[in-house]
């Protein structure tokens, strides 16, 4: 009774005008609004501006209308030759409220040449001993009779006798580069054999990348680096359709070459040629795209996985990571470095770490200059559970089990993904009190560990299902300033209906990110943010509760739409009246978010009632 009596009162002063005018606009107590996180570390830049409602080309007719809005907002893609394909995938993107996309790239390869200079095929590592054969991509590549790499070499031992080419990498892309990619034209120039696209550039072997151009002076040793190009810029071509559609595009730096003894590190070996590379394409970049809002900045490619580190210092892909985020820095200035590390919480393997370590690392990846860090969440291949604390004794999920087997959550894991973005929130603002600016986003996998069910290149893994893209949003939601996924092609396209299909016929249903006590004029309550939360019906339960208590937002709570400053776009709040002194102390909250019209959230989130 005491509970009935308590919500009539409330609905009668909701009656009060000036109560309903001041909160309908948005106000609220001033504390409100950074409570139990910390805010961004910078304000993330607008995306471009949809230039038309609607425009035609070669590849049909197309709209630049977001019709369904969802939590997450951008994508990896993958590489196409088809411009038409980026174009749909564009504009099912935009359509379903991404603003970003991320495109994967390609890594530079140190590569043995033969006796005439054709470049040889990786080394195998299974079979070190043999001489691998000549790679077909790159043996079109002739001039005058000459390989390319003899042919460089005979120039360069014309300037000075004593000139070499000491080593050979090799670079594919599907892009096309301006003059700026070029320092040395007199030895450095684009080659165009019966259509294929090469690009020649000459490097000292010490990594100086020589502004002088001197190669007759002395003797030197230089590498050659030879891009496989596209027949089209893959990039402008993205670049454009990001004007087009208001969407950011985040290009791949050059990957790092791999350490042969160990595949996960990078190789500090090659950090000359990597950054002379990452130099001349971020130069080009720069003279042709610097001014363009739709390139929003460039992608850290190789994967790293969080831990503490002992000495981040002797880390070779922090090593790494450093030199070549220093050359964007100096290339690119105002252009954000993206990096979406990984994350291990499994207790039964080695090398795993508990949040309070990821942390550490996140730190660690912070001062190598990044300035955006989207840690992947780790459900898609089991590394993480999507699990509350209150939950840790349950077994875990079904579609887990290939990965960590018959367990529960707390023999499974150090945490859940909730935990590990909680931790690394506050490693975030220690860094900004260190004058480290970095912002944290998440990068939510859409696919499952295994899957009968393939999804195009993806291998064995399978794409999921949106209740748990919703979950994955709920757990990771209040500690992170923007939602991405891996990955639009294929996870998001595979099936029918595919993911991106059923998000675009469910993408209002409520998703809660987190709940709070909290006071609003005279009453006591609890404020819920998420999105889609406008006219919602509120259920509220607890163990040793016979029947949940039952709140029509609308009738007697309030909705506030304002953007929060620090939660990503599309976050909004509402407050309901709850009679606390009827709430046990100690126990969980479990709080549901049901639409107007009867749809339920994926995910409750649970509020620990502490007193």
């Amino acid at each position: 009774m005491r509970w009935l009596t308590f919500i009539l009162g409330v609905a009668i002063l909701a009656g009060v005008a000036s109560v309903v005018i001041v909160l309908r606009d948005g106000s609220s107590d001033p504390g409100a609004a950074g409570a139990g996180r910390t805010l961004s570390a910078a304000t993330e830049s607008p995306s471009p501006s949809p230039a038309h409602s609607e425009f035609t080309d070669p590849c049909g007719t197309f709209d630049t209308a977001a019709a369904t809005p969802y939590a997450v907002r951008g994508y990896w893609l993958i590489p196409t030759s088809d411009p038409c394909t980026w174009r749909r995938q564009l504009q099912a993107i935009h359509r379903l409220g991404g603003d970003t996309v991320v495109r994967l790239g390609f890594g530079l390869s140190p590569r043995q040449t033969d006796d005439d200079g054709q470049v040889l095929q990786p080394v195998d590592d299974k079979d070190r001993e043999k001489t691998p054969p000549p790679d077909k991509r790159y043996a079109v590549c002739v001039e005058s009779g000459l390989s390319c790499m003899k042919a460089a070499e005979q120039e360069l031992r014309a300037a000075n006798p004593g000139n070499r080419i000491s080593w050979t990498y090799v670079y594919r892309t599907d892009e096309q580069f301006g003059p700026g990619i070029f320092r040395c034209p007199q030895v450095e120039r684009k080659i165009v054999v019966n259509g294929d696209v090469f690009y020649r550039l000459i490097a000292p072997e010490d990594g100086s990348d020589d502004p002088t151009c001197d190669f007759t002076t002395k003797g030197r040793a230089y590498h050659l680096i030879l891009v496989s190009a596209g027949e089209q810029d893959s990039l402008s071509e993205l670049l454009d359709l990001g004007d087009r559609f208001g969407i950011r595009v985040f290009p791949a730096l050059p990957l790092a070459p791999r350490d042969p003894a160990e595949s996960t590190r990078a190789d500090p070996r090659h950090i000359g040629t990597l950054t002379t590379l990452t130099r001349r394409i971020l130069q080009d970049y720069g003279n042709r795209f610097g001014d363009r809002q739709s390139l929003g900045g460039v992608y850290q490619p190789f994967e790293l996985q969080l831990r503490d580190w002992p000495d981040p210092g002797k880390v070779q892909t922090l090593q790494v990571y450093a030199e070549q985020h220093r050359i964007v820095e100096q290339e690119l200035p105002g252009k954000p470095i993206l990096v979406s590390p990984y994350i291990d919480s499994r207790r039964r393997l080695k090398y795993t770490s508990t949040p309070a370590q990821v942390a550490a690392g996140f730190k660690a990846l912070a001062r190598t200059g990044v300035e955006i860090i989207a840690p992947q969440d780790g459900r898609g291949t089991g590394k993480v559970g999507l699990f509350w604390p209150n939950w840790k004794n349950k077994p875990v999920d079904d579609r887990l089990k290939p990965v960590v087997g018959e367990s529960t959550y707390a023999t499974a894991y150090y945490g859940g993904t909730r935990d590990y973005y909680r931790e690394m929130s506050k490693a975030r603002a220690e860094l900004a009190e260190e004058g480290v600016e970095v912002e944290l986003w998440a990068n939510v996998e859409a696919f499952e560990p295994s899957s009968t069910e393939n999804c195009g290149r993806q291998g064995t893994r399978g794409r999921t299902d949106k209740p748990r893209l919703d979950t994955q949003v709920t757990l990771a939601g209040p500690y992170v300033s923007k939602i991405i996924s891996y990955m639009w092609s294929d996870f998001f396209t595979c099936g029918s209906p595919s993911l991106s299909e059923e998000i675009a016929e469910d993408w209002d249903r409520p998703i809660p990110v987190e709940a709070q006590r909290r006071e609003r004029q005279i009453q006591d309550g609890l404020e819920i943010r998420g999105y889609h939360l406008g006219d919602a019906k509120v259920t509220l339960s607890w163990p040793g509760l016979n029947t949940p208590r039952v709140v029509d937002s609308a009738t007697v709570g309030w909705h506030d739409g304002t953007p929060i400053p620090g939660l990503p776009a599309g976050t909004e709040q509402i407050w309901i009246p709850v009679d606390w002194a009827t709430v046990p102390g100690g126990v969980w909250v479990r709080v549901e978010v049901t639409s107007a019209d009867g749809r339920k959230s994926a995910e409750p989130v649970y509020y620990h009632n502490t007193g």
